[in-house]
């Protein structure tokens, strides 16, 4: 029928099947667009008996929705996105809206908004995260743009988002790419949350020789207290998969190359652009550079050989520690940078509202967002997690293990440049006078960039 679906979504990928399923799920009519027939076949088959369903061609998808049409694209950013906004955009009316959800660069979207605006057609950028299953159940949607073209949409993505307490994750998040850039946040905190969670399983298997059932089991605990969060709940599952092939353990049989798609080296990049530190962020996206080094560090291995183990070992308790000391600090240094991109790019976001919406259905999702929300809700102009009470007593809590924990890694060898990051970051952040001073005063000896003094205003040079 005719001009009769409520929603159209282009790109019918694993993660477009799951997003429009859900939609349908949630009593809206749903209509797919994809160039591979067996895609379109794969949606009606397991939408039978939904109100969905596919095409291959444009001029049929265009047709099928009402209006004003609500598009969705799921295909990979870039090149892509532009070429399917291209093919579509002659047949679509003024008062259309276009969704771009994917993770596309923040200025990709900023022009893409000029571009159809000029034509009347509106454009919101969304970041959409929770991977298959959070597309399929459940995910945490960031849209921004324009509000009113979100109101166009607003009660299919509440209907199909993850719910916590009844309250659905998604909201609007502000003007122009302000979702895009909220999700490319979030891709760099997962970053360097990933990036923890491997140091700290390599100091528990190599520095404590913990096994993978007892890892299983660790991580599970962690899992029900305050490390609560989907990807330690993932971890402690990792260590029990077995793997068809050999019936060994799956995670040791895995290549210890972690790949990248770039939404972490955009949030690093970005960052430096803002004068705004992430170091945690930093390293994560470095160490998956270094561990595509695979053949040059085994040659070097053999040129270096690893100190002996300490004899003291951190206990599970302070490893417990250092990790959930280590996470505030990578959440603190993403939501600095939204506070600086808010300010810089005038998103004008709500740090309480982010911090609600990923509590659920999102890959970085975790107990302590909660937290952060009451933080950021007492304080809404809050600049750093690390200047509000609560969370500065859980970091004076929790500190020390991180400090036994990364003395013993350093100490047996064992790389923890995260660890060290977020202590780093910590120690400096917490420091009222830094030694940057001579780091000045070199710049003035040198090139003659002067300096500022503490005991007057002014600026001032010096003929070494």
């Amino acid at each position: 029928m005719e001009g009769t679906y409520d929603f159209g979504l282009v790109g019918l990928g694993v993660m477009g099947r799951n997003f429009i399923l859900n939609v349908a799920d949630n009593g809206f009519s749903a209509y797919g667009l994809d160039t591979d027939p067996e895609k379109v076949d794969a949606l009606r088959l397991e939408g039978e008996g939904k109100k969905v369903d596919g095409t291959t061609g444009k001029a049929q998808f265009i047709q099928h929705l009402s209006k004003p049409r609500k598009i969705m694209l799921l295909v990979p950013a870039g090149a892509p996105v532009d070429a399917v906004i291209a093919d579509l955009l002659p047949l679509m009316d003024k008062g259309d809206l276009i969704i771009d959800g994917g993770n596309s660069f923040f200025t990709d979207t900023n022009r893409r908004a000029e571009e159809l605006q000029a034509k009347g057609v509106h454009f919101i950028g969304t970041g959409v995260s929770g991977g298959a299953k959070g597309a399929r159940f459940g995910p945490s949607i960031m849209p921004g743009g324009e509000k009113a073209a979100y109101e166009l949409v607003k009660p299919i993505f509440e209907a199909v988002a993850a719910k916590v307490n009844g309250e659905p994750c998604v909201d609007y998040m502000g003007a122009k790419s302000a979702g895009n850039y909220v999700k490319m946040v979030h891709n760099g905190i997962e970053y360097g949350l990933m990036q923890l969670i491997s140091e700290i399983y390599d100091v528990l298997k190599t520095g404590l020789g913990k096994n993978n059932e007892e890892l299983h089991k660790i991580f599970t605990d962690w899992n029900n207290d305050r490390l609560k969060s989907f990807l330690i709940e993932i971890t402690s599952e990792i260590f029990v998969q077995k793997d068809e092939e050999t019936g060994g353990d799956l995670v040791d049989i895995i290549l210890d190359k972690a790949k990248q798609k770039g939404t972490g080296k955009w949030t690093s990049q970005n960052a430096m652009d803002l004068g705004t530190p992430i170091p945690t962020i930093d390293v994560a996206v470095s160490m998956r550079a270094i561990s595509s080094f695979k053949s040059d560090r085994l040659k070097a291995q053999n040129l270096y050989p690893k100190p002996a183990l300490p004899a003291n070992l951190p206990s599970i308790q302070d490893i417990e520690a250092a990790l959930f000391f280590a996470f505030i600090v990578t959440y603190a240094q993403g939501m600095t940078q939204l506070v600086a991109a808010s300010k810089e790019y005038h998103y004008e976001l709500d740090l309480a509202v982010i911090s609600k919406i990923w509590r659920g259905g999102c890959i970085i999702r975790a107990e302590l967002l909660e937290d952060m929300r009451k933080a950021f809700t007492k304080k809404n102009d809050l600049k750093s997690l690390l200047l509000d009470e609560d969370f500065a007593r859980k970091l004076n809590a929790s500190v020390g293990g991180a400090r036994k924990v990364a003395a013993f890694a350093i100490s047996a060898g064992i790389p923890v440049a995260g660890l060290s990051a977020s202590l780093s970051y910590f120690d400096a952040f917490t420091t009222g006078r830094l030694p940057l001073n001579l780091i000045q005063a070199q710049r003035d000896h040198f090139g003659s960039h002067t300096y500022e003094r503490l005991d007057k205003e002014g600026i001032f040079h010096t003929e070494w």
